[in-house]
């Protein structure tokens, strides 16, 4: 009997997905296992797998094609069954009389409750084969295609290590282009003087997700700002004397996390979220920390932050961008946060405000470290201040909430071996 295949949700955020190839056409045989499309979410390109045998009858949803969430994305049966009935029902809103999609065998580390059941899966391909052409043609997936082209990578001097050479998603994120000679350029186009041009791209489902939500944060929230300098010179000769030990290499930025994951216990009204009928004080501190990636802005959560030390915290937020970068990151990586941390420093601003990010209550804007003329002890002496502004839901946090936390994370900041004992 016929089996409808719906659009998946991959995400808390996604309503709708954009098929980004197809790996199979219609009379194709399908078995369990086999990569059926690429799916472009809110937060990154997944591969989707079947998770039945059959032949494809039908494609609901064209290469390029955006659909919501549980729409037909395809139907798979029995060699020349008759779907005409199936898609006609769906249309006229009737319930479909198809079995529901099988669902994978469980895991021995299942998804957290609160994520829809995974039916995206990396696909990992067998290692071997050099790359190779079919008639001429470059053997590559859509999606390393994709990469390659963000990169700037030629795809022809990538090795394929997937089926029969074909270049996959992991050849082209593991292409070193220095080792093979390669070095990828960006010529933008000549545009002669006095032309007026302009380029035009479809909306990705990331930056949909990113307008929509933060527009509904902005105008739904009542945000009011509060800002602080903060002495970093004790901060500064703390970090230099943990890096110069050779134990472990720490950042500014993990010096925030971990300030902020602190302070929040101290005060758990920042550390909470407007509900509707209720407001929600979380009693753990689970840290979001914004990641810039070419085509938005990702949050993965380091959980737990108050009990990790700035070494955990430093490795976690470094895989967390290099997971980001490469649109590896899973549902479990960016769901949950109770606070919000963007960090722009590294970048020379020195100031900022930022949208909180919902469900949080607070979003924190870090500046950069700016060596300035400072008073102590009544003289004018050479001095490093960072900037930093917190962002609040007056619906949740009053402004002398929010000007607790700062103190809270100055007093921190300002004297770092408190967050060693």
């Amino acid at each position: 009997m016929a089996e409808i295949v719906r659009m998946p949700k991959l995400s808390d955020t996604m309503t709708e997905g954009t098929v980004a190839a197809w790996h199979k056409k219609v009379g194709d045989k399908v078995k369990t296992g086999d990569l059926l499309a690429e799916i472009e979410t809110d937060k990154a390109t997944m591969e989707f797998e079947s998770f039945q045998d059959g032949v494809l009858l039908h494609i609901g949803v064209e290469k390029g094609q955006t659909t919501k969430v549980d729409s037909i994305l395809a139907i798979l049966g029995k060699e020349g069954e008759d779907v005409a009935a199936l898609i006609a029902a769906e249309a006229n809103g009737a319930p479909a009389a198809a079995a529901p999609v099988a669902s994978p065998a469980p895991s021995a580390n299942p998804a957290p409750a609160s994520v829809a059941a995974p039916i995206a899966v990396a696909v990992a391909a067998p290692a071997g084969a050099p790359v190779s052409n079919n008639n001429g043609r470059l053997k590559a997936s859509p999606l390393a295609k994709k990469i390659a082209e963000e990169k700037g990578i030629d795809i022809g001097s990538v090795a394929g290590s997937g089926d029969g050479g074909r270049i996959v998603r992991r050849d082209v994120e593991n292409f070193t282009p220095a080792a093979s000679g390669a070095t990828p350029t960006y010529v933008p186009a000549f545009v002669p003087a006095g032309t007026e041009r302009y380029t035009e791209e479809n909306v990705s489902q990331m930056r949909k997700t990113i307008a929509r939500r933060l527009a509904e944060s902005k105008f739904t929230a009542p945000h009011f700002y509060l800002t602080m300098e903060i002495d970093m010179e004790n901060a500064m000769a703390a970090r230099k004397a943990i890096n110069d030990s050779g134990m472990a290499k720490v950042s500014f930025n993990d010096m925030v996390v971990k300030a902020c994951a602190m302070a929040l216990r101290l005060n758990p009204k920042v550390n909470s979220s407007w509900r509707g009928e209720t407001i929600r004080y979380n009693e753990h501190v689970h840290i979001g920390v914004a990641v810039a990636v070419e085509e938005g802005l990702l949050v993965p959560v380091v959980r737990f932050a108050n009990e990790k030390g700035l070494s955990q915290i430093g490795a976690e937020v470094k895989s967390f961008a290099e997971k980001a970068k490469s649109k590896k990151l899973q549902p479990s990586d960016w769901e949950g946060n109770t606070f919000t941390i963007s960090n722009l420093g590294m970048f020379g601003i020195e100031e900022f405000t930022a949208i909180i990010n919902p469900p949080d209550a607070c979003i924190l804007a870090v500046g950069g470290i700016k060596a300035v003329p400072v008073v102590k002890n009544g003289a004018v002496v050479p001095g490093n201040v960072m900037k930093v502004t917190l962002s609040c839901d007056h619906r949740v946090v009053d402004g002398a909430s929010g000007a607790a936390f700062l103190q809270t994370l100055k007093s921190y900041l300002e004297n770092p071996v408190m967050m060693i004992v």
